[in-house]
């Protein structure tokens, strides 16, 4: 796990299928949304399909679905890094999602560690529970919070 930058807090999210790491962080990501946070999803795969079936099933209102669905869904790591060095610039707060296999994470936490300067940024790293090296209970004890269906929980 790289995680070198002070400016980032620390927060970690387990799931099993792309549609459980949806159900999990959507409500986190509308709440967000609704706060005027950058949403950003940093993803190995493509999840589009997935996102707009799970919008067309849940209760929220047009409005919300319709932000939800602007957020780029999809795997296009370079464009992301420059909307991030934009909001840099612009001070505004954000959260960035990083979801995939464990060496994904890290890959991606090194190189925003070379590009977040500003405490405004939350990162997320989302482990897929399927191919973690590590058992789950060790990697957590590298973060201050863990995002679950209950939302935000801190751990000790």
């Amino acid at each position: 796990m790289v995680r070198e930058n002070k400016n980032m807090e620390k927060v970690c999210l387990f799931f099993a299928s792309d549609y459980h790491f949806e159900m999990i962080s959507l409500p986190y990501i509308n709440e967000s949304l609704k706060k005027n946070k950058k949403v950003i999803m940093m993803t190995e795969n493509n999840l589009n399909e997935t996102v707009n079936k799970l919008l067309s099933n849940i209760n929220l209102s047009k409005k919300d679905k319709e932000k939800i669905a602007e957020i780029d869904w999809e795997n296009n790591d370079l464009n992301k890094y420059k909307q991030i060095e934009n909001l840099n610039k612009d001070g505004k707060e954000a959260v960035v999602f990083i979801k995939g296999r464990q060496n994904y994470i890290n890959d991606i936490n090194r190189n925003l560690n070379n590009i977040i300067n500003t405490k405004d940024i939350k990162v997320v790293d989302c482990y897929d529970i399927n191919s973690i090296d590590e058992e789950v209970n060790d990697i957590s004890k590298n973060y201050n919070e863990v995002l679950s269906t209950s939302g935000i929980e801190k751990l000790l």
